[in-house]
């Protein structure tokens, strides 16, 4: 589906309110416009919900490694893929492996506002990952690696991160 250039900008507004394309940039925030897209495309993949943290219980933990090391496999690297984050490609870039972790988290149950996107910098470039809140701190499923991580361990700079709304994001 393809959009007129002002269509989209109004649809955007819509969806994002103040923290639209120039406003975000404006404000030194860096919201993917992969993503702004996916939420144009997929509404239902941007809806907040419920606790913005969870417990970090045995079985929440089994849960997010269970969910990073089953996407990590279903997902074969591509990248440079479409701009627009996709959720359950077979082939993708981080971006799709993020998205495609928020899904299935939400369907094992996190609630959707404790799982946040995040924009880093990892090896000098951008790269997507999902952020879970708990009670113990933020957990980072990413696809460069196998193991579910505490977010203060990954070395990563965050530029930019969603909050309890994914489609309200701040600078890291």
């Amino acid at each position: 589906m393809r959009y007129s250039l002002p269509l989209a900008a109004a649809m955007m507004v819509a969806i994002f309110g103040s923290v639209g394309p120039a406003t975000a940039e404006a404000a030194g925030v860096k919201v993917p416009l992969g993503f702004r897209m996916m939420c144009l495309k997929t509404p239902e993949e941007c809806l907040g919900g419920g606790a913005s943290h969870v417990e970090a219980t045995a079985e929440v933990m089994a849960t997010l490694k269970r969910v990073n090391s089953h996407v990590n496999r279903a997902i074969t690297p591509e990248a440079g893929g479409p701009v627009i984050w996709r959720v359950g490609v077979s082939a993708g870039d981080c971006d799709e492996y993020a998205a495609t972790k928020r899904n299935l988290l939400i369907r094992a149950g996190i609630p959707p506002s404790a799982i946040r996107f995040a924009y880093v910098k990892a090896r000098g470039e951008g790269h997507a990952i999902v952020v879970v809140k708990t009670d113990r701190g933020d957990f980072v499923l990413d696809n460069l690696h196998r193991s579910v991580r505490p977010l203060a361990q990954t070395g990563y700079r965050i530029i930019s991160m969603s909050g309890a709304d994914p489609k309200a994001w701040s600078a890291g």
